[in-house]
Formats: structure tokens, C-alpha cells, sequence
């Protein structure tokens, strides 16, 4: 369960374990592991396409995942019995960047050398579904080149 709202270690610095915000929890409704398994795929992929896996990933997924994939954001609501009850009111369907940019003084846990102004500029480079055909153009160049390899080492 991650404890900031950027996947795969993504912008914010960890200042101390000891510090969370409830603003920015994830509701655990779902694992990152989901997500990456319905880009991926549930086959086996040979650890030596790791750099390109990798590559996939810094340049292509974790954008899509940061600035243009909508997530459900929880509400905790307390029921006549004192049972805490998750919600996910339409209000709370955002991004992680824009649920980030509701945090009370964000810029102060950014990481050294991240700025609001790149961060913007890299939300703000296109439109959520040209970013959508890209994260897909470059799993088929990935997935492509996956096959490649296999056949010039068979």
C-alpha cells in the first residue's frame, strides 16, 4: 500500500514513515499489482527484457498512471453504529496529480529538483486519451520487441 498518491515511488519524498496524510491514503480497493497485470499481462516474461520493462514504465505508464488515469478516492464515513464505512462520492474521481494538489503545502514534499512547474507542464503536455494511445503504442513496440529478441535467439 503506497502512502503517497504517485505510483512506482513516483514524486514525493519520503521526510518520515511516521508522517501521513489522510488526504492522500490510497483506499486500498486495489493493488498496483492489478494494474500493472492488465497492462502486462499474466504470462511469463524473461528477466532479461527488465530494462525495457523498466523503460516502459519511467517513460510511458507512470505518466499515464500519474497525470491522466482517474482513481476512485475514499471517504471514511462513520454509520449509526460506529462502524466506519468507505465511500467513494463522484467528488473524490481524480488523478493522482490533482487529489496531490489538495494537499494543504504540497510543494514542501515534492523531491529535490521536482517543481509544481514541471509537474504542470508534464500534466498539461496532452490530452488524457492521447496519452492513453501512446501508454498502448509503446506496449505493442515493447511487446514487439519481446518477440524479436525470441526469434533471433531460436
Amino acid at each position: 500500500m503506497l502512502s503517497a498518491p504517485f505510483v512506482s515511488g513516483g514524486m514525493i519524498a519520503a521526510k518520515s514513515r511516521a508522517v501521513t496524510y489522510p488526504a492522500v491514503q490510497f483506499s486500498g480497493t486495489t493493488s498496483n499489482g492489478a494494474v500493472i497485470r492488465k497492462v502486462m499481462g499474466y504470462g511469463h516474461i524473461s528477466q532479461h527484457h527488465a530494462s525495457a520493462i523498466n523503460r516502459f514504465y519511467g517513460e510511458a505508464l507512470n505518466p499515464y498512471l500519474n497525470f491522466h488515469r482517474p482513481c476512485y478516492f475514499a471517504i471514511d464515513q462513520v454509520d449509526a453504529k460506529g462502524k466506519i464505512r468507505k465511500t467513494y462520492p463522484h467528488d473524490q474521481i481524480m488523478t493522482p496529480w490533482e487529489r496531490l494538489q489538495t494537499v494543504p503545502n504540497y510543494p514542501h514534499w515534492l523531491k529535490p529538483g521536482v517543481t509544481t512547474q514541471t509537474l504542470k507542464h508534464q500534466a498539461g503536455t496532452m490530452s488524457d486519451n492521447d496519452a492513453a494511445l501512446q501508454v498502448q503504442n509503446a506496449r505493442k513496440r515493447l511487446f514487439h520487441s519481446f518477440n524479436r529478441r525470441s526469434k533471433l535467439a531460436a
